[in-house]
């Protein structure tokens, strides 16, 4: 809104010239969605607590979980209400791909709600079934897959960067759909089963965020992208901003979600923080690449993945202690605190490794 307001009064007052800079609009993007989360961060715990939305502990969780049963939770709401806001003031709201993404925080976010409720209220530990789940992500990934097969970026509706591969393009044709059903699926899910320890989920995300603002803003620059060799989205710059915004409210919640924590995200922000960034990385074209900057969420999905077929093929026996792998390490010892750290150490390996495969070529 900003943007739009200011911009255009830029020869009336030489300042408003740094509403036309991204770097500049994502810098206080990033700024302003933390302030939004340290200044209404504590009266919206106290909300919860008055209303007693509080989280609710499943069974087969170690143990000393227990302690955290009834901690104020949908904190999710909070980092969505600081994306949007900051979004809607320093992006550019003529842009498709902002509107992409505020549709996509928003389809999510009631997604979330809907199963914190029903967890809360319901008393569903479990809260909405898989399917249901499974349903509105694939309704979303669909809506958008077809949306960009016709109106996606001339000449590379149903492309995306290779990695490792100089000059070479991948084209899904009328496979591209199906392929952003997958990403839109695996990105919410790897997020929200990764979402188990203070803090562990949301210090991922603020990596997640930080390298596809890096790419978009790559992707969105004439010469850089012709540097790098990866497809040019005029458009595309502007999701760099976005990606600020998410930084930003990831570190403002990092605050009070850090261990031993405050508030909860719940799958109000799990399942849509997820997938706004896969939305992210669709639209930039950088999907593939979302396997190593999100490489610790893949790492927690395949440990469950790995869990359930191998209980199946021996009968009832474990290849982990319990998945997914956060909860192995708990019970072998580690600390909570410990295992966070270490997985946000290996999280900012993944995304040097990932900045790096631009040049690996």
């Amino acid at each position: 809104m900003l943007y739009w307001l200011l911009y255009p009064l830029k020869d009336v007052f030489g300042p408003f010239r740094l509403f036309g800079y991204i770097t500049f609009r994502s810098a206080y993007a990033a700024v302003v969605a933390i302030l939004i989360i340290l200044i209404f961060g504590r009266r919206y715990i106290n909300f919860l607590k008055a209303k007693s939305i509080g989280q609710r502990i499943r069974v087969e969780v170690p143990e000393h979980h227990r302690i955290k049963e009834g901690t104020p939770s949908m904190g999710g709401i909070v980092i969505l209400a600081a994306i949007l806001v900051s979004s809607f003031l320093f992006c550019d709201l003529s842009n498709t791909n902002i509107l992409i993404l505020f549709s996509a925080t928003i389809w999510f976010g009631l997604l979330g709600a809907w199963d914190d409720y029903t967890k809360i209220y319901k008393h569903k530990p479990r809260g909405l079934s898989i399917k249901t789940k499974l349903l509105f992500q694939i309704i979303f990934g669909a809506g958008l897959g077809i949306f960009l097969y016709f109106f996606g970026p001339q000449d590379f509706a149903t492309k995306t960067n290779l990695i490792f591969v100089k000059n070479y393009i991948i084209s899904f044709s009328v496979f591209y759909p199906l392929f952003i059903i997958l990403v839109i699926v695996g990105s919410s899910n790897g997020v929200n089963l990764t979402d188990g320890l203070d803090g562990l989920a949301i210090g991922l995300i603020a990596t997640a965020a930080l390298a596809y603002g890096a790419l978009a803003y790559a992707g969105g620059h004439a010469g850089i992208s012709s540097y790098l060799d990866i497809i040019f989205l005029k458009k595309g710059g502007e999701v760099t901003v976005y990606c600020a915004a998410i930084l930003g409210a990831s570190l403002g919640f990092l605050w009070f979600n850090t261990y031993p924590a405050q508030i909860f995200m719940g799958d109000t922000g799990a399942l849509s923080l997820g997938a706004i960034i896969g939305t992210a990385a669709i639209l930039i074209k950088q999907e593939i690449l979302l396997i190593l900057v999100g490489g610790v969420f893949v790492i927690e999905a395949l440990s469950v993945l790995i869990q359930i077929v191998y209980f199946h093929r021996t009968g009832g026996k474990r290849f982990f202690r319990m998945a997914p792998l956060h909860h192995h390490f708990e019970l072998k010892g580690l600390v909570e605190p410990k295992i966070v750290v270490r997985f946000w150490i290996v999280g900012i390996i993944f995304l040097l490794f990932a900045l790096s495969t631009l040049k690996i070529r």
